[in-house]
């Protein structure tokens, strides 16, 4: 069952979307009846976010603008905030957290395009395409085998086995590879792929090395002074996750020694904020070098499929409550019942609050039909379906729980 009308009129809720969020998002939203949407076109500073973000709803972004606790602090209102990308480190989930805002992203989307990219990547750098393209564009003809390879019989190491990096270990494959993994989680082969249990193990073998890990405490700088040491001569590294996952700096000397004969560099420590702006790396204008602008998930394709997801999530959330992809609530998903009203519960995870819940209904008469609660560190999430003709009153007694974050009445 599909609930036709959300307590708070769809045309009230207002949506801010920024960094030119794909049309598909803006279109499935509308198609739900959300015409409260506005649209800017690049991220946002602090201070200018906090002034926009006053008596939003649903606010959705890509990974230029930062979430950060003021600006979460002030959104008044807000409910959600969709990330129309992979990574959510721009956000500050546990001020989200504490203030009962789901956050919901796109994690699987554009795997196929980084995964081709990277394979494209893999071509083009053992054949140094790059510099023979800039050479002819120079007038200066170069045209000799010496230092080209094929990829067919190479070893591809891949560090972190997700859903990118394993796509890129099928892709691999089929072009003849042998293909490694390294992963901290013990993870099933897609065809002939092995999982080497050291990191330090993978770079010894592998003739290319590509990155598709998270940014944290133990991934920052991975890629350091030490273990490009142990890539052997004449290996290509390539990364397409973080840009804080390799020391730039040491990656340069191992490149102008020799040893490391190319790599594509995708994401780095720091970012220009708009397109146009200058961009400045330790790696420009190095041999064999491919420098893209944080664009391995940058298709159509891909821009489509991640406004759909993330659209399609915060609308299930405003309509049903249902927080399925939530990095701050509680996931649930509690299915609608005929005839009753949904009322939703966000509070402290102290002990004792369903009990109070349920006493209270109970005092009152009224009857709880359908109750699902789940918690995290921070929060307790509490999805009740009440009888429609005694639903505001146990909407006033929720708001009165103690350790009661957010009230709402879904339908």
């Amino acid at each position: 069952m599909k609930t036709t009308q959300t307590s708070y009129p769809r045309n009230k809720i207002k949506i801010l979307l920024l960094e030119n969020i794909s049309d598909s998002a803006v279109e499935e939203l509308k198609q739900s009846g959300y015409a409260e949407i506005r649209r800017l076109s690049g991220a946002l500073s602090e201070a200018d976010l906090i002034r926009e973000i006053k008596g939003v709803h649903i606010l959705g972004i890509r990974s230029k603008t930062q979430i950060t606790e003021n600006v979460i602090e002030k959104a008044d209102k807000l409910l959600a905030i969709g990330a129309f990308c992979i990574g959510i480190n721009q956000i500050n989930l546990k001020a989200a957290t504490r203030r009962g805002i789901a956050v919901f992203n796109a994690p699987y989307s554009n795997t196929r395009s980084v995964a081709e990219l990277v394979i494209g990547l893999c071509v083009m750098l053992i054949r140094k395409i790059a510099d023979k393209n800039t050479a002819a564009h120079a007038g200066v003809w170069l045209k000799e085998a010496k230092g080209s390879f094929e990829l067919r019989g190479k070893t591809l190491g891949i560090i972190g086995y997700g859903n990118i990096g394993s796509q890129v270990s099928v892709m691999a494959e089929s072009l003849g590879m042998n293909v490694v993994y390294y992963d901290v989680l013990t993870k099933l082969p897609h065809g002939n792929a092995k999982q080497i249990r050291k990191l330090e193990d993978l770079l010894k073998q592998s003739n290319i090395v590509t990155l598709h890990v998270p940014s944290d405490a133990t991934t920052r700088s991975m890629m350091n002074e030490e273990t490009l040491s142990l890539m052997p001569k004449g290996s290509i590294l390539i990364n397409y996750s973080r840009g804080d996952v390799i020391n730039l700096d040491a990656l340069r000397i191992y490149i102008e020694s020799g040893r490391i004969v190319g790599a594509a560099v995708d994401v780095f420590p720091v970012e220009p904020e708009r397109n146009g702006d200058e961009f400045s790396s330790v790696l420009q204008n190095l041999p064999n070098v491919i420098l893209t602008p944080h664009i391995g998930g940058s298709t159509e394709e891909a821009q489509a499929n991640i406004g759909l997801d993330v659209s399609a999530k915060l609308i299930n959330y405003l309509e049903l409550g249902t927080s399925n992809g939530s990095h701050t609530v509680p996931e649930l998903s509690l299915p609608p019942q005929a005839e009753t009203h949904r009322i939703l519960h966000i509070h402290e995870n102290i002990p004792g609050v369903l009990g109070e819940i349920n006493s209270k209904m109970s005092e009152r008469g009224i009857n709880i039909l359908a109750q699902y609660l789940k918690t995290n560190d921070a929060i307790g999430y509490v999805i009740l379906d009440i009888d429609t003709g005694l639903s505001q009153k146990a909407f006033e007694i929720l708001r009165e729980v103690k350790g009661t974050i957010k009230t709402r009445m879904v339908y």
